[in-house]
């Protein structure tokens, strides 16, 4: 179990990134949460395969249709067991 913790920045604020994130997490079979951060930027939390976190942090680059992410910080976490994807 991996853990990651993420602040995406650029246009990722009112283009369905969360709900994208959301998603694409999902799919990935990824638990964790992501949010709105007051400074335009999005927060996330990823745990599991290390693998699918890496295809995951790659697919974030690109984001929905109407994003532009133009970075993303990222860090190593610890994983808090988290069950599912959730949008906060």
């Amino acid at each position: 179990m991996t853990a990651r913790h993420l602040i995406v920045h650029g246009r990722v604020q009112g283009v369905f990134y969360r709900d994208w994130t959301v998603e694409t997490a999902r799919d990935h079979g990824l638990a964790g949460w992501v949010r709105n951060l007051p400074d335009g930027t999005v927060e996330a939390h990823l745990e599991g395969d290390g693998e699918a976190i890496t295809r995951m942090i790659a697919a974030m680059h690109d984001g929905p249709p109407r994003a532009a992410p133009t970075r993303i910080e990222q860090r190593s976490a610890e994983p808090q067991g988290l069950r599912g994807f959730t949008r906060r």
